[in-house]
């Protein structure tokens, strides 16, 4: 599901439909906050793309990322 792409985890999701990409979206904001690692993503009608980097430690993937991208995961999951 997830590659590593140019120092990044990223990966495109699909879904049925424009409103079940948004409820993802939503879905994962608890989570997100509770990590307080935010993701760089974009949804286009019924596909999410999500980019996942480390900033402060010089825009590479660290543990941060790798447990964001579980957690994203798992709930993706839910919604296939």
């Amino acid at each position: 599901m997830w590659k590593e792409d140019n120092n990044a985890l990223v990966t495109e999701l699909k879904f049925a439909d424009f409103q079940q990409a948004m409820r993802f979206m939503q879905a994962c904001i608890a989570d997100i906050d509770k990590l307080n690692h935010h993701p760089e993503w974009c949804n286009v009608y019924s596909t999410v793309n999500i980019r996942l980097t480390t900033h402060d430690a010089g825009n590479t993937i660290t543990e941060k990322d790798r447990k964001l991208a579980e957690v994203i995961e798992k709930i993706y999951k839910k919604f296939s």
